[in-house]
């Protein structure tokens, strides 16, 4: 993308004017456009050693564990007449989902 001179210009002199940089001027417009805020933003976590993405990944597995005994009380409390209903096939199919998740992962840290 081009800008043009007089527009690039003007940008130039409205910084000026109100004493604030072009780069930060730059950097809350792109932060509005993406309607993210910089200084709230956190680094990347340090997955540099296999201790740190091992440890990444059990905590993982203890949320998706966490989650999967969530859906199941959910589903075990669906009444018996929803038992064939698609409410209670979906919920199956999440602790379906959740137990495959878990053992894919669970295969990865032993790796």
């Amino acid at each position: 993308m081009t800008v043009s001179l007089d527009v690039a210009a003007a940008f130039k002199d409205a910084c000026a004017a109100s004493s604030v940089s072009m780069a930060s001027k730059l950097s809350q417009f792109m932060a509005d456009y993406s309607n993210t805020d910089i200084s709230k933003r956190k680094p990347l976590p340090d997955y540099s050693t296999k201790r740190r993405r091992r440890a990444a990944i059990t905590k993982v597995i203890r949320q998706l564990e966490q989650i999967r005994d969530c859906e199941e009380q959910y589903r075990d409390r669906i009444p018996e007449s929803l038992q064939g209903a698609a409410v209670f096939d979906n919920a199956e199919e999440f602790v379906a989902c959740l137990e495959a998740a878990i053992e894919s992962l669970a295969a990865i840290d032993s790796i």
